[in-house]
């Protein structure tokens, strides 16, 4: 075992190779009669159709991907195709990974058709690593996809051991041997430098890894010595998670699944009142928390609450879940019921004791949070804003609606400009679009048009009243009375 591989990542790879077919598959009525005839998936490349996806009996008909369509209905005049759909792929692929998320929060896509899963640390939970690679191909089988799986210690290793073969399990140090007799298009590479390496008469991995790195790294390329480097284990690069790490997680299976909302209910209490325990011991509250119910068929519902304060509180959460269930339009269906529900605190902050005072001021401030907090659990946090005052010449712009629940305490804390007695506001209501004249009659110095500092002005035909005069013909809109306006 080798200096790197000490205490190193355990990665689980998934390839789904024919996720386009499958896809379609499953989502035909069952009385199509699909199982006798040979099915393609074709999209336009370099101005031609071509098998983008293919299942088993075209396959062993001689079909392969990249081959034109016309070539495909030569070899096999009874072919059924389907247009290729990479959104409702990519949709179906993401629905796999949140059903993954129930054996570990590090879930990675490796696009188009693959999935990384760290599993470092958490394999035991479900009898080992074999036990897990059991469960998760096993599941996919019966769900109608074809799966192929591997781990490894490095995500480039366990990939190219899943686009040659299922099932493998490397241990740490074994890497090199392991991918060595592959072929050198289970790496991944551009198909310029696979036809490359094969022109130059190396084959397999193991022939590649045998030459020099400085005559690899001048024939193909930096990237490519460090794809080869990953894949024999003497080096790793880190996978991209869909989502990031909570702070704190705490969940609960059933044996049997669940269904009723009662079930449902106090699970999600007994979880909140976990995670509250969990979080008290580290004197944090949570910001935000989401509420993951895994259904047995695969599908994946997550509702997320959002805090205005660190709550620390059980039977806080608890209200602020019901009240977001209650507020759903779309309700939680169960289905055929949930065998994991699972309660995370995907934000959190460090909680500051704050002096009481007599009078309990402060608790003003908290009861208020606590009601924007459930007012927006039903309606929305952006539905809950406080008005903030901007610096800005244009009245449209001079409040800011921003979420309550963020700027609770500077709004609170805002200071606006004081209006003086008996005076105009200090800038206008409103702005025209386009300006609107003011006829000022001329008269001569104490006159009534001019008297103390005060015009009279007509507009839109009317007589506006009198207002001062700011010089040189100018003046203010802010200053025409209300009834002007």
């Amino acid at each position: 075992m080798s200096a790197f591989s000490a205490n190193r990542r355990r990665i689980l790879s998934l390839f789904l190779p024919r996720l386009p077919i499958d896809r379609i598959k499953r989502q035909l009525p069952t009385n199509v009669g699909l199982d006798n005839t040979a099915s393609v998936v074709v999209a336009k490349q370099n101005n031609a159709l071509q098998i983008y996806a293919l299942d088993d009996l075209a396959a062993r008909s001689g079909l392969e991907i990249g081959l034109p369509l016309a070539n495909a209905r030569a070899i096999c005049p009874e072919l059924t195709v389907f247009d290729a759909d990479p959104v409702a792929d990519a949709k179906t692929l993401g629905d796999i990974a949140d059903w993954c998320d129930r054996f570990t929060p590090l879930v990675a896509l490796d696009a188009p058709h693959g999935l990384y899963l760290d599993i470092t640390g958490c394999a035991h939970l479900f009898g080992g690593e074999r036990a897990l690679l059991q469960i998760i191909c096993g599941a996919l089988t019966r769900r109608g996809f074809v799966v192929s799986a591997g781990i490894a210690g490095t995500s480039v290793c366990a990939r190219t051991l899943t686009r040659h073969a299922s099932g493998k399990i490397i241990a740490d140090g074994e890497e090199a041997d392991a991918v060595g007799p592959l072929p050198v298009s289970a790496l991944g590479a551009d198909a310029a430098i696979t036809s490359g390496l094969r022109r130059a008469g190396l084959k397999t991995i193991g022939e590649v890894a045998a030459r020099a790195r400085h005559e690899i790294t001048a024939r193909f390329g930096a990237n490519f010595t460090t794809l080869l480097e990953h894949a024999l284990g003497q080096g790793d690069a880190p996978i991209s998670p869909r989502k990031p790490l909570p702070d704190y997680i705490v969940e609960k299976r059933f044996p049997e699944p669940v269904a009723t909302d009662t079930v449902i209910a106090m699970n999600l209490s007994a979880l909140a009142g976990m995670l509250v325990t969990a979080m008290d011991q580290q004197g944090k509250g949570a910001r935000r928390l989401e509420a993951s119910f895994f259904r047995t068929d695969g599908a994946v519902r997550t509702i997320t609450v959002d805090t205005g304060r660190p709550v620390t509180k059980a039977v806080v959460i608890d209200r602020l879940f019901r009240e977001r269930l209650d507020a759903l339009n779309d309700p939680l269906d169960p289905g055929f019921g949930f065998d994991l529900i699972r309660l995370s605190a995907s934000r959190t902050e460090i909680v500051v004791q704050q002096q009481r005072d007599l009078d309990a001021n402060v608790h003003d401030n908290d009861e208020l949070a606590a009601l924007i907090d459930r007012i927006a659990a039903r309606i929305g946090g952006k539905r809950v804003v406080v008005h903030l005052p901007q610096d800005t010449h244009i009245p449209e712009r001079a409040v800011l609606a921003a979420p309550a629940q963020h700027h609770l305490v500077a709004a609170t804390q805002a200071a606006w400009p004081d209006r003086i007695e008996s005076e105009p506001p200090l800038r206008p209501l409103r702005l025209f679009e386009k300006p609107e004249p003011i006829k000022v009659p001329f008269a001569g110095g104490g006159s009534r048009a001019h008297r103390d500092g005060m015009v009279e002005a007509e507009w839109r035909g009317a007589d506006a009243g009198l207002f001062p005069d700011r010089g040189r013909g100018r003046v203010a809109l802010l200053d025409l009375p209300r009834r002007a306006l």
